[in-house]
């Protein structure tokens, strides 16, 4: 699944003296991402993972952990899937209640696709754990042609 806030920085971001060079908006960014890291913690949701931010971008997997490996049934699949639609859902309500308090109007647009992919370790110095595959790229292309506001879910298997 990939999340991304795309009105942060077109709307939002501004570097100036009034907001420290930036500083203040990035402040409030990782706000809203230890929020989202803050939804993680919850029981209902041990099965996701978070992988990483790119910018104002969310990327998380389900099933990856050995407490949450698929065993091939259709029911575990559904279930993923599930915990990740809610998963997102709680990130859209997170998001409301940060605009209610901080009044902004920071919108999420979310995609998220299920499959297969390829889950490792890249790099010498700077190792990096990252997930790959088509799963991932279709995931990432419904997130960034989705509509703002909503959660886009491939439907067939």
């Amino acid at each position: 699944m990939f999340a991304s806030i795309p009105n942060f920085f077109a709307e939002f971001y501004a570097e100036n003296d009034v907001n420290n060079n930036g500083l203040e908006c990035m402040r409030v960014l990782n706000e809203i991402i230890a929020d989202f890291d803050d939804l993680l913690e919850k029981p209902r949701f041990n099965c996701i993972e978070k992988i990483k931010t790119i910018g104002a971008t969310y990327m998380v997997a389900a099933g990856l952990t050995p407490k949450a490996v698929y065993d091939g049934t259709d029911t575990d699949l559904d279930v993923y899937l599930c915990h990740t639609c809610e998963f997102a859902f709680a990130m859209q309500d997170c998001i409301k209640r940060i605009n209610k308090h901080s009044f902004n109007n920071f919108q999420l647009r979310i995609g998220i696709n299920h499959g297969s992919l390829v889950a490792g370790v890249i790099g010498a110095t700077k190792p990096q754990y990252d997930i790959w595959g088509n799963t991932v790229n279709v995931s990432s292309r419904m997130e960034s042609t989705g509509k703002v506001g909503k959660v886009q879910v491939r439907i067939s298997f």
